[in-house]
């Protein structure tokens, strides 16, 4: 949308439409919150499936299959994005969110390493991998679908998936601290760490089931003749410098979840916090993170949103070794650091969504959502842990993942340089193909 028609766009969300943007969200959130079990308990699975004499070499490789994970996403998002802008952006949040629900239950039922052997290890990186395939096509689906929804409040619609994401986030670091309080070290590492995954697998079925209830977004049902064929090749041929910015604009926020998702393992183990200290102040920074995503979302229809993006890639990028430096030092209290943590990274994380989806029109955008987003936190998400303990080991100062941080953050302050030149997809008519697509059919499930 561009800044005049956001400014002049007073309407506000319809109840229907509300009902649409929850039930979108809801899987994002649920998908995310077991990627985040996965990272709290990231000691315990590493101790389970990749047993090593030093821990940090097994925290490394627990790490490692994390990052793996987020290599399945470009995949994934090919695919699903291939399919929900040919045939329609419901069918990919069902399919999505059973195949990922059934993974997230056999990673809690999985047997360890000393039971299975290398079978353990196998079978984690396997469920891992569906994990991230099915998730790079269920989140830019989400986003697509709520923009589509509510166009005219496309960046608060969209920043509401994120503040469900992190609500999902949040549920998943009090489970950790629920399950740390209530159980003791041993019981933890030898079967309290499942109960995340098996909990979330529940939550994912009832979200599949009431994701049946969805319809197909009125945007997508007015193109739908002149549907893309290829809608990757005509992204990448059309758009190829709206996806570099597209990225660019999301490369702080991939960098900083990547950084903010590894603390419940990386303080304990790298700057000798307390394990439930760490999750403790996880959580408050995820709570103030999800609020403070809302209300930069919400401005971001009001003022432009490049803007607020650029002003908080430059707060994250100031910010990066003051924040690790006291962490090392143990000179500031450890939730009053995530607080403001939180509340920088929610100038990058709130008008992200908004920003990207406004860059593509509605024939391919799920394939350009669904590209940028995967790549930049293919990238930039997934190593960042990976990378961050190798800087350690490298350089000998638990402080040096500030360097991943400025660096994300710097790339996303000069995608927003060039945010202008390539916005305003929202609000315009779908348009049709010089040659239409034949209309095409799929199996369906029903919608009420």
């Amino acid at each position: 949308m561009t800044a005049e028609a956001a400014v002049n766009s007073r309407a506000g969300i319809p109840r229907s439409q509300w009902r649409v943007i929850i039930l979108s969200s809801l899987g994002g959130a649920l998908e995310f919150y077991d990627f985040v079990v996965y990272s709290t308990f990231a000691q315990y699975i590493g101790a389970a499936f990749f047993p090593a004499s030093n821990p940090l070499g097994s925290l490394m490789r627990s790490f490692a299959v994390f990052a793996a994970g987020y290599l399945a996403r470009p995949l994934g998002g090919i695919v699903f994005s291939h399919f929900g802008d040919r045939y329609g952006r419901r069918r990919v949040f069902i399919i999505a969110m059973l195949v990922m629900s059934s993974a997230t239950v056999g990673m809690g039922l999985l047997p360890p390493y000393a039971k299975v052997g290398l079978w353990a290890t196998f079978g984690i990186v396997a469920l891992r991998l569906v994990q991230g395939f099915c998730l790079g096509g269920e989140l830019p689906g989400a986003i697509t679908y709520v923009v589509e929804t509510a166009p005219r409040r496309a960046g608060f619609a969209s920043g509401f998936i994120f503040f469900c994401v992190n609500t999902g986030v949040a549920l998943a670091s009090g489970l950790g601290i629920a399950v740390q309080r209530l159980l003791t070290p041993d019981q933890v590492e030898r079967f309290g760490w499942r109960i995340g995954f098996l909990f979330g697998g529940v939550c994912g079925l009832i979200s599949f089931y009431l994701r049946l209830s969805l319809s197909e977004t009125e945007e997508f049902k007015r193109m739908r003749h002149a549907a893309a064929r290829r809608p990757l090749l005509e992204l990448l041929r059309t758009l190829p410098v709206p996806v570099f910015v597209a990225i660019g604009s999301m490369i702080a926020t991939a960098g900083f979840n990547g950084l903010f998702f590894m603390m419940p393992a990386f303080l304990p183990q790298v700057m000798h916090y307390p394990a439930l200290d760490s999750v403790e102040a996880q959580f408050v920074g995820l709570v103030v993170l999800s609020f403070g995503l809302l209300t930069t979302a919400w401005l971001g229809d009001r003022i432009p949103r490049r803007w607020i993006l650029g002003s908080g890639g430059l707060l994250l990028a100031t910010l990066a070794f003051p924040f690790f430096n006291a962490l090392e030092a143990h000179s500031t209290g450890l939730i009053a650091l995530f607080i403001f943590a939180g509340l920088a990274a929610s100038f990058v994380n709130g008008p992200m969504c908004g920003v990207v989806g406004d860059l593509f029109p509605t024939r391919i955008r799920f394939s350009g959502v669904a590209v940028s987003f995967n790549l930049a936190f293919t990238l930039f998400s997934g190593p960042a842990p990976v990378v961050s303990t190798a800087l350690v080991k490298a350089t000998g100062s638990p402080a040096s993942p500030a360097y991943v941080m400025l660096v994300c953050a710097g790339i996303t302050f000069l995608a927003s340089l060039f945010v202008k030149r390539y916005e305003g997809r929202i609000l315009e008519p779908p348009a049709a193909s010089a040659e239409p697509a034949a209309v095409v059919s799929a199996p369906s499930f029903p919608a009420h």
